[in-house]
């Protein structure tokens, strides 16, 4: 579904090949639909853009996943992708939601989030 750009890998120091592919299989779009389905339902068909061409991305300090985050002016929502390496090594889009715009604003203001 997409690719670890070498721009990606620069602005968060990755250790990872660039163009290392980005799979989704069926648990994982089961995974978005049940945890976030209106999320899902209007941003999913978006997922290869968000990884492709993201706004800002960063390191979830929780597990470690690389985040997407694509700002969609339209509806002035901010929709985050999480990427997670699986137990074989291989990355996976693991979750879909929409972000909170306070807090993104200020993981924004602090770096947490970085613009790409």
């Amino acid at each position: 579904v997409g690719m670890i750009s070498s721009q990606v890998i620069n602005v968060l120091g990755l250790n990872i090949p660039v163009d290392t592919p980005i799979f989704i299989g069926a648990s994982n779009i089961t995974h978005m639909q049940n945890s976030h389905p209106a999320d899902y339902a209007k941003y999913g068909a978006s997922i290869p853009d968000i990884l492709s061409s993201p706004d800002y991305v960063g390191i979830n300090p929780t597990d470690n996943s690389i985040e997407y985050v694509k700002e969609y002016k339209i509806d002035n929502e901010f929709v985050k992708v999480a990427v997670r390496v699986s137990g074989g090594g291989n990355l996976y889009a693991r979750s879909i939601y929409i972000l909170n715009n306070n807090r993104t604003q200020n993981f924004i203001a602090r770096g947490t989030l970085k613009k790409i």
